[in-house]
């Protein structure tokens, strides 16, 4: 079966900066692999666009560039704010505030973050909330692992069950895994 839309597809992957020689950022092996719903947007668009059509047993490498990826780093994403904010019963964590820390935030609309504090200043923090791999071009190589008919209530949800690849696991039964 070929990976096309509402598909599920698992895969095992290497995850490198900048080339097929450049650091290793993240390894998925396939006793564990990612298990995705293929065309559901839980995954950068180029990259599905790369895996499009393999089949169970295809390898895949190719390099995303930031643009393709994450895009470059925004000057805008660097957010300054009070340092109150961070202040939990009268008290700043000082444990919390230090730089490349990341620290779960929620914004005036509830929207989940995570920043990343860039300065602590006298009264303020500068958040960086952009992605982590903003700028980097990113190489992949893997394989695909299995790819599978998407159930009907996989589609109507948007991810895959039992394993929740998608940032919003507030569905999932038993949570994340």
């Amino acid at each position: 079966m070929n990976i096309s839309e509402n598909k599920v597809v698992s895969l095992s992957y290497e995850l490198r900066l900048d080339n097929e020689d450049g650091e290793i950022i993240e390894t998925v092996n396939a006793r564990s692999p990612l298990m995705f719903l293929y065309g559901a947007g839980n995954l950068l668009p180029a990259f599905e666009h790369n895996i499009k059509n393999m089949k169970a047993g295809d390898r895949f490498s190719f390099l995303l560039t930031s643009e393709n990826a994450y895009g470059q780093a925004l000057e805008e994403a660097l957010v300054e704010i009070p340092l109150s904010t961070f202040a939990v019963d009268g008290e700043i964590d000082n444990d919390l505030l230090f730089e490349g820390n990341a620290v779960p935030m929620t914004d005036s609309e509830g929207n989940h973050l995570n920043g990343i504090v860039a300065e602590v200043k006298k009264d303020t923090v500068v958040m960086d909330f952009n992605h982590p791999l903003a700028g980097d071009d990113l190489f992949f190589s893997g394989t695909i692992v299995d790819v599978r008919e998407a159930t009907a209530e996989e589609m109507k949800q948007g991810h895959v069950h039992g394993s929740c690849s998608s940032s919003d696991c507030s569905g999932c039964e038993g949570g994340c895994s």
